[in-house]
């Protein structure tokens, strides 16, 4: 027999095999690129959010916002890390960065601007409320809170089945 003509080779990855859960949503890169790119103001907002600080996690119970103009962040990621709270001046959707009040460098001719950071690698350390962004909080708090409770049985129902 000697050597085979087509050599097989197994290709091990370094990630696990996922099993496609919804049949009605890709997991194809090149699609999910292109929805990302191509997306609407409106779906920007919510891929633009921040995670809230431990503070501000333990006080409203929610884990991310989208970001707004007035909140206070902390860049934690990259080259402007650990530099005290800014402002944030500008939500850039079409760009998907933030100008934050702090965080800027020099041109070469002499003028500053604003770096633009990408809203995943910052926390938000205080929030500006209205009216409905407390909806939101609370709307994200109550699905939380009723997540926690789901699935689990309470001693009474445990009782009532043995009976």
């Amino acid at each position: 027999y000697g050597k085979c003509a087509f050599s097989f080779v197994v290709k091990k990855s370094l990630f696990p095999i996922i099993m496609k859960l919804n049949p009605f949503v890709t997991s194809s890169r090149r699609k999910n690129r292109k929805r990302h790119f191509n997306a609407p103001s409106h779906i920007r907002r919510k891929i633009m959010s921040s995670p809230l600080s431990k503070e501000l996690r333990q006080k409203y119970n929610v884990r991310s916002m989208p970001i707004r103009k007035d909140d206070e962040v902390q860049v934690v990621r990259g080259h402007y890390k650990g530099q005290q709270i800014g402002k944030v001046v500008q939500v850039y959707r079409k760009k998907y960065v933030i100008y934050i009040e702090r965080v800027q460098r020099e041109k070469a001719n002499g003028t500053t601007v604003h770096v633009g950071i990408h809203p995943s690698k910052v926390v938000i350390t205080r929030l500006k409320l209205d009216k409905d962004r407390k909806k939101i909080l609370e709307r994200k708090a109550k699905s939380r809170a009723d997540g926690k409770e789901k699935g689990k049985y309470k001693e009474e129902t445990i009782e009532k089945m043995q009976e």
